[in-house]
């Protein structure tokens, strides 16, 4: 399978050189030309300035853009030139309703879709060990799986299309409530005056331990909040969240609270820092 990459932000780029590695990767496409040029010469692979000139050319694109607006962009462009029986797999945040319209534009090209989002941080993009939430056709998802598993280390097919966006959904909604869990806990501990680094060695040992406080508690006590996932990006995705949550009238407090705290961040320029950077509101 010759195989297209279009996104090459944090997360996009550490996925590409993974797909590299494994030999699938033939071409790339960024909407910030430079970093596709760069990228391309590292990895040897063919650059293009326009998606559906790379669409053309591969029998799967891999998405990995910003927002709704940004995947419907890209795949109305795509849908010009993309082979029929070609696989577009959508790794972006958005929402389902999103998905289920890419996947319909593409099926009128006799292409299909994958809504295929990802959790695992920058981290996780780096080092192949992303777990991945899919929506859509399980024969598709079996033809692509030797190139998604060159990214992701657990590869779950959630169910028909949309599903997969909505499974990350739950998981955004559930890192704003560890993320206020921690920042809280961390800023009580500081105000006891307890030493820090410590406290997180010996709660992470135990029941409250989790990903989060392993990989973020003793960064975000020493003030360093660079970003793993940009809180302006998790901005978005609750918002998404909140969306969603309306048309069934779910109540979700917790996810409200944390968007009005991430919305303060991000007025006092703070929206490109880590999701961490919570811990600024609530430090003594």
């Amino acid at each position: 399978m010759k195989v297209g990459f279009i996104g090459l932000g944090a997360m996009g780029a550490g996925m590409a050189r993974n797909v590299a590695k494994a030999g699938y990767l033939a071409a790339v496409y960024n909407r910030t030309t430079a970093i596709a040029q760069t990228l391309a010469a590292e990895l040897g692979v063919a650059v293009y300035d326009q998606p559906e000139a790379l669409a053309a050319t591969v029998d799967v694109v891999l998405l990995c853009v910003s927002a709704d607006a940004d995947v419907l962009a890209v795949v109305k462009a795509i849908a010009t030139t993309i082979k029929p029986g070609a696989v577009v797999v959508d790794m972006s945040t958005v929402s389902s309703a999103t998905a289920k319209q890419a996947a319909a534009i593409l099926a009128e090209k006799q292409a299909a879709f994958l809504d295929a989002p990802v959790s695992g941080g920058v981290e996780g993009a780096k080092n192949g060990t992303l777990a991945m939430m899919v929506g859509g056709d399980s024969n598709v998802l079996e033809r692509v799986r030797p190139v998604l598993a060159t990214m992701a280390t657990r590869i779950v097919h959630i169910g028909a299309t949309g599903s997969g966006q909505a499974t990350k959904a739950v998981n955004q909604i559930m890192c704003a409530g560890i993320n206020q869990a921690v920042t809280e806990a961390l800023a009580f501990a500081q105000a006891q005056g307890l030493p820090m680094g410590k406290v997180i060695d010996v709660i992470s040992g135990g029941a409250a331990g989790n990903w989060f406080l392993d990989h973020r508690g003793k960064t975000m006590t020493n003030g360093s909040f660079a970003p793993g996932f940009k809180l302006a990006l998790h901005h978005k995705d609750l918002r998404i969240c909140q969306s969603m949550a309306a048309q069934t009238a779910t109540s979700m407090p917790l996810t409200d609270m944390t968007v009005t705290a991430y919305e303060q961040l991000m007025a006092d320029g703070f929206g490109d820092e880590d999701i961490s950077a919570l811990y600024r509101l609530k430090k003594p």
